[in-house]
């Protein structure tokens, strides 16, 4: 039997295939809760010619919620207030219905800055290599261009690589490359989809590391990902995307309420064991 929700509860989801692991609806659901907001928050699987429909029809009842992959590019069309930052990267992350119609923003951005910050792993002037050029690495790269990084890219597309470096207005501070250089990289970040399907091979074999180079993996679990305990275990400092979610998730919570994120909430959720 189908769950009644009330009709006064505001609708909330993460758009996206696939999304049955993803932990957002336990963390949105867990700051609703702390902070006395009647809503809830879904993971909708859904396919590409359904997205924008979806999108606009959460919206309009008054709610919102987030975009994931495959999806971040493809939901701006879906838009009346575009928020800078997805005018920049051509991607969006969350969405909400405003006076303007359906706002977004890509809170990508500063989720992926609050997470170097947590982590304490400074890039200003530094060489950074980036995995992938699809919508999550547009918000990284727009972050590590904000925070002064010198920015390789590797794609399998190059053309698309090329054109979210020009997208970015990104002149000489971008470079791309077939594959992965050998240079002294500060931290080297996966942007692609690679270590979501467990027969997935590593972004970047350990033994191409630059010693020294920080690993960021986009992609999260709850024991970290196979390519994070590698380069640990390698001896670099390594993390994956959970503290970037965290991050990103607070500050859609704060579009979509105005108010601030209970944070600790969050990061219990995030947590808690499946």
């Amino acid at each position: 039997m189908a769950t009644v929700l009330p009709p006064s509860l505001r609708r909330y989801a993460l758009l996206g295939d696939p999304v049955a692991r993803s932990r957002s609806p336990r963390i949105h659901n867990a700051a609703f809760a702390a902070t006395g907001i009647a809503a809830r928050y879904d993971a909708l699987r859904l396919e590409p010619d359904q997205v924008v429909a979806r999108l606009r029809e959460l919206a309009a009842a008054g709610g919102g919620g987030n975009i994931t992959a495959p999806y971040k590019q493809l939901a701006v069309a879906a838009l009346d207030a575009p928020s800078p930052a997805v005018v920049r990267t051509g991607a969006v992350n969350t969405f909400w219905g405003g006076p303007h119609g359906v706002h977004g923003d890509n809170t990508d951005v500063v989720g992926f800055r609050d997470a170097l910050a947590h982590y304490r792993l400074i890039v200003a002037g530094r060489p950074v290599l980036l995995l992938g050029a699809g919508g999550a690495a547009a918000g990284v790269l727009l972050a590590l261009l904000q925070g002064d990084a010198e920015v390789t890219i590797v794609n399998r597309s190059p053309e698309r690589a090329r054109a979210l470096a020009e997208r970015l207005g990104a002149g000489d501070r971008v470079r791309l490359a077939a594959a992965a250089p050998a240079a002294d990289f500060a931290a080297v970040v996966n942007a692609t989809s690679l270590g979501m399907r467990p027969a997935d091979p590593l972004p970047l074999p350990i033994g191409g590391l630059p010693a020294g180079a920080a690993v960021v993996d986009l992609v999260y679990a709850p024991d970290a990902t196979p390519w994070v305990r590698a380069a640990r275990a390698a001896g670099h400092l390594a993390f994956d995307g959970g503290e970037m979610l965290l991050r990103q998730a607070a500050a859609s919570f704060a579009l979509w309420t105005g108010l601030p994120a209970p944070l600790e909430v969050m990061r219990t959720a995030l947590e808690e064991p499946a």
